[in-house]
């Protein structure tokens, strides 16, 4: 820690309250900055963690067929990413024999007539949007960054706002005491 840090704690005639408030302002905000923001970041990742793991118990893969074009989607990459799957609608057999038909996410590219994956519950119910281990690993570590960045963004802006406050209360403070003294030096106050 720098000697010019310790001088506010320090007693002396020209130590203000600001000077105090200030260090200490500095020295929360240091403290919540690197053990609050990554906490903050660790249990968003949880969060998306834990929602991931709640899906339906059961799941499994049947083979599908595309019964229409899936919609064009414009100036979107077809390499396969997380962000191209579409929506389309596909029909598979069900364990009881019987064709059903819903709405799932696809790979782009694909046309009426493909084969695809879709993905069904235990009680053989389409899941719409499943999570894959990969995308919720990747999903959680996103928003565990994004957090963490975020309320780290938020409390240094939150100290420079009250760096701010006591800077004006300084410059007040410093305007009534020069006003005061303006008469003393033979110069009429303004």
């Amino acid at each position: 820690m720098a000697l010019g840090t310790l001088r506010p704690w320090r007693r002396g005639p020209l130590r203000r309250r600001s000077d105090v408030a200030e260090t200490w302002l500095a020295l929360v905000t240091g403290v919540l900055i690197v053990v609050g923001a990554p906490a903050a970041g660790l249990a968003a990742a949880h969060a998306v963690d834990d929602g991931a793991a709640r899906q339906p118990p059961g799941r499994h893969t049947v083979s599908a067929v595309l019964t229409e074009d899936p919609p064009a989607r414009i100036g979107v990459d077809t390499s396969g990413g997380l962000g191209t799957r579409t929506h389309a609608t596909v029909r598979w057999t069900a364990a009881d024999g019987r064709t059903r038909t819903g709405m799932t996410t696809v790979a782009p590219g694909l046309r009426a007539g493909d084969r695809t994956s879709a993905w069904l519950d235990r009680h053989g119910s389409l899941l719409h949007d499943p999570v894959t281990p990969g995308r919720a690993r990747s999903e959680s570590i996103a928003v565990g960054t994004v957090t963490a960045t975020s309320a780290g963004l938020l409390l240094f802006g939150a100290e420079r706002a009250g760096q701010a406050v006591l800077n004006r209360r300084r410059y007040a403070q410093w305007e009534r005491e020069w006003a005061a003294e303006d008469p003393r030096w033979g110069r009429p106050a303004a």
